[in-house]
């Protein structure tokens, strides 16, 4: 049955562009596929390390700064920007990791919320590179070859490529002895490390290729949205992966996808259903019951309902 439907959920994601009704609701998909990325990130840490990293943002803007600065200054193409964008990122998580190794819990979270806001402080103060809060307008589209992935249909199965090779090195890292080290370090540290488990080792690894994944959804914006600014920085954009992250269920691989999807089609959902003070009261509540009916989240709530289901 997961076969199945997983590949009937491929099939659904191949066509997509082929039955949505307009290039907004592609753009909804796209936005969604960013997202998807972003929170697959931000779930190896949180899912799969326990550590909660709440300036996950800084990451992803990394990579969009990167990519921006390289091909509008230097002038280089988008795949190599792309490239030095993960790199960046990689670079910076490892910093973090390795800063912040001693460190659990809260003061693990004051670590990444004081290390975002230190290079959004930068972004809106370094004028002569970054443009300050002006921002970088211009930036390019991306290239393969002869072809521009100009168009919201290339451009779109560029992103999907994208969740889908996050997608696969998520469940490699998660199926192999590394995933299984950090399943130990989330459950119980101590004992995880009296059997020989290297926390440092794992926990910095885990930094370094969530916030290169990060890095990755941020390049992907720039280049999608073709201007950067100092709000890809805003605490919002770490909350609103949080969110995916828990409510679509944590520590599992589906998880965050379903609740990038949600959570990126929901407001705009609600935008068009109602006003603003009763969309913000509409998704709140939702939050609130999906979290009380579906305290696991929703992928694990479904698999346990189906593991209930007696078979004939």
């Amino acid at each position: 049955m997961r076969r199945v439907g997983g590949g009937f959920l491929a099939l659904i994601a191949l066509t997509l562009p082929l039955w949505l009704p307009s290039a907004y609701h592609l753009h909804v998909a796209i936005m969604a596929g960013i997202f998807g990325v972003l929170a697959l990130s931000l779930n190896l840490l949180l899912g799969y390390t326990g550590q909660l990293s709440l300036g996950h943002a800084a990451f992803f803007g990394i990579g969009a700064y990167t990519s921006a600065l390289l091909t509008l200054t230097l002038e280089w193409s988008f795949w190599p920007a792309l490239a030095a964008a993960i790199a960046l990122a990689g670079a910076a998580g490892w910093f973090i990791g390795r800063l912040s190794l001693k460190l659990r819990g809260a003061y693990f979270v004051l670590v990444t919320i004081s290390f975002a806001g230190v290079i959004s402080l930068v972004s809106v103060n370094w004028i002569e590179l970054t443009n300050g809060p002006l921002g970088l307008p211009g930036v390019p589209a991306p290239e393969l070859g002869p072809w521009s992935l100009r168009t919201k249909t290339t451009y779109y199965y560029l992103v999907l490529a994208a969740v889908a090779l996050s997608y696969a090195v998520s469940r490699r890292l998660v199926g192999s002895r590394i995933g299984r080290a950090f399943v130990a370090l989330r459950e119980n540290e101590a004992l995880a490390e009296s059997i020989g488990v290297d926390v440092t080792h794992y926990l910095v690894l885990a930094a370094v290729v969530s916030a290169a994944m990060a890095g990755l959804g941020g390049s992907l914006y720039a280049h999608y949205t073709r201007f950067v600014s100092p709000e890809v920085f805003l605490f919002s954009y770490t909350v609103t992966m949080v969110i995916m992250v828990v409510a679509g269920g944590k520590g599992t691989l589906a998880g965050p996808l379903v609740g990038a999807v949600l959570f990126t089609a929901l407001p705009e959902v609600l935008r068009a259903a109602t006003s603003w003070q009763w969309q913000m009261l509409a998704y709140g509540v939702l939050l609130v019951l999906l979290v009380v009916f579906m305290p696991r989240g929703i992928v694990p709530h479904i698999n346990a309902a189906f593991s209930r289901t007696p078979r004939p």
